[in-house]
Parts: structure tokens; sequence; C-alpha cells
């Protein structure tokens, strides 16, 4: 809608930046940590907590430790977290049986947090790279990642996460037709009430590296992702995916990665108007940790405003590794 407005100096638009008060009034969009997902790598062990070195500030926790600080997301308003394996080597495989697992280190940890704190919700991963000794995220067959073979893989790994007691599943796979899938065999299975964010929009990017090391595939990758992943230079065709995985029984969308792609995010709300979510993945996370620890940014001031900018572009949340500490931030 477009609005006249009256010439200087009638109009002073510098009238309601004039103190704290005002600003706040007119204010267009506002964070809260109702609007915070928070991503956790798990591991193997017994109360440990191993640093990743290319995201500063973050663990592999182990289901001890991550149930704990499951308890302490919640009691700070965090309303969901959303789960990572660090797979051993010696465990991934070519068939990736590991990922359906019914009692695979995801699936412990569900089934634990939910035990403690069932009141947060839990968000998993539906892809088979922590599994795959080819690092890929579907099965690789004479060079090519197939994708038939591997939504039957995936719709095994979702039904045993709903087993398990997540609330939300998450496919990241991008293979066509995984979300139909798995919505007709969560429906048939009795888990009509398992809510699906696809991760309809997921580019090829360069941004993730930081979370291959977290969850321990960086070494592991043969290839590229580019024959499934979203071309960076492609807007249009977002829209196409959202609105198949819409129609196949999305209940959420996610765009991935998140600052260098608010224009895809902002699309998808405007032509769909669906809870959408956005991923402010590892490298996103890595650069800003990487300035604030050289005195570079403001961390605080840097932090919030980068979250800020996900709410301007139409997201109803957002996935972020800040969230613990914007959290805190934002309950005062």
């Amino acid at each position: 809608m477009t609005r006249t407005t009256a010439p200087f100096p009638l109009t002073r638009l510098r009238r309601t930046r004039k103190m704290e008060a005002l600003r706040g009034l007119v204010r267009e969009n506002h964070l809260s940590v109702a609007d915070l997902i928070w991503p956790v790598f798990v591991r193997e062990g017994e109360d440990d907590a191993t640093p990743i070195p290319s995201m500063p500030g973050v663990e592999r926790l182990t289901i001890d430790r991550l149930v704990r600080a499951a308890v302490a997301a919640h009691e700070a308003g965090i309303p969901a977290i959303c789960l990572f394996p660090y797979i051993e080597p010696e465990l991934k495989t070519e068939d990736c049986a590991g990922a359906w697992d019914e009692d695979n280190l995801v699936n412990r940890a569900i089934r634990a947090i939910k035990a403690e704190v069932p009141e947060l919700a839990v968000m998993t991963d539906v892809a088979l790279d922590p599994y795959n000794i080819n690092g890929h995220d579907g099965y690789v067959v004479e060079g090519e990642i197939v994708n038939d073979m591997t939504v039957e893989a995936l719709v095994k790994m979702a039904l045993a996460q709903a087993r398990a007691g997540a609330d939300i599943i998450g496919p990241s796979d991008m293979m066509d037709g995984r979300i139909g899938m798995i919505r007709q065999v969560l429906e048939a299975e009795g888990f009509d009430k398992v809510s699906i964010m696809s991760y309809a929009a997921k580019y090829a990017s360069g941004f993730y590296g930081p979370f291959r090391d977290a969850v321990g595939a960086s070494g592991a990758l043969k290839g590229d992702k580019k024959t499934y992943q979203m071309d960076p230079a492609n807007g249009d065709e977002a829209l196409r995916l959202v609105e198949r995985d819409l129609h196949e029984g999305a209940d959420m969308v996610m765009v991935k990665p998140g600052m260098p792609y608010l224009d895809i995010c902002r699309r998808v709300q405007d032509r769909f108007g669906v809870p959408t979510f956005a991923y402010q993945v590892s490298g996103e996370y890595a650069m800003l940790a990487g300035a604030f620890e050289r005195g570079w940014l403001d961390r605080e001031k840097v932090m919030l405003e980068s979250l800020m900018c996900f709410k301007r572009a139409g997201c109803n949340g957002i996935l972020t590794y800040f969230a613990p500490e914007a959290a805190k931030l934002l309950r005062g």
C-alpha cells in the first residue's frame, strides 16, 4: 500500500525516533524467545562435551548433558530444539541402516529429553548423510544420488523418530516426493499429530562447512550435492518447491541458509502465508562468532540484529545456534 507523506517540515520522520518509548510504539517487527529453535549436536558417551573448533561456543553433547541443556532451554523459554547426531566414522555404512534403528543415538536422545521435559518440542533431521559412508543425503549408486530408493529409507527414518517421540520431523534431504511419502506413512501408523517442517528451499551452499565438521561429515563427502540441493542463482524454483511440499502435507517450510536468502524468505511468506522458518546456518554463525571473538563486532547488538532481519523478512521463527544466548537477552 502506498501512503502519501506530507512534505517537510509537516512530516519529520525523526519525531518517532526521539526516544525508546516512541521507537517501541512504532516498531514494525518484534523478536521474542518464542521465535527460536535451538540446533544441538549429540554424541555417544557419558557426561562429556566436545568443542567444535569451527563453531566457537558450540559443543557436541552426550545425551545426559543434552538433557540438562534441554531443561535449561525450556526454562529460558525456548520452545524447541533440533537434534543432529555425530556418528563415529566406523559406524557409517553404504546402506545407512543406522538411520532408522529404533535405538540409534537420536532416538535415544528424543526419548531421554521427552521423559525429562515433555513440554519442550523436539525436532529431528531426516537425511542419510550422518550415517552414509559417502557423506551424501541419499544413496549413491554408480556415482548418482538416487531419489526413489532414498525416499524409502527416509520414510523408515522418519517413522522411527516419530515412534521415539519427535514432535517435528525435518526432512532436509531435498529428494523429490519425500514429504508426501512421509506424511502418508505417519498418518497410516497413527502419528497424525506429528508435524513436518520441510527444508523446502535448501540451497547447495558454501555456508555449511562448519556443520559438516560438527557431524563428522567433512571428510566423508564424495563429490558435491548440486544434483539435489538448489542452485543459489534460483528464486522462482524455491516457490515451486515450497508449493509442492505444502501440497504433499508439510505443515511448515524452511529456507536454508538464512541471511544470504532473506529475499526467498520474503517471497515465500508473501506468496503462501504459511509458517515460514529460516536456518541461520553454521557458516553464518561462524562468521559472526569469529568477528565477536576478535572484537570486530558488538556481540549482543549484532547477534540480535542478525535475528531481527529474519522477522523483517517474514519468518515466523529461526533455527539459530545463538538461541540460548539470545533468549537471556530477550527475556532480560
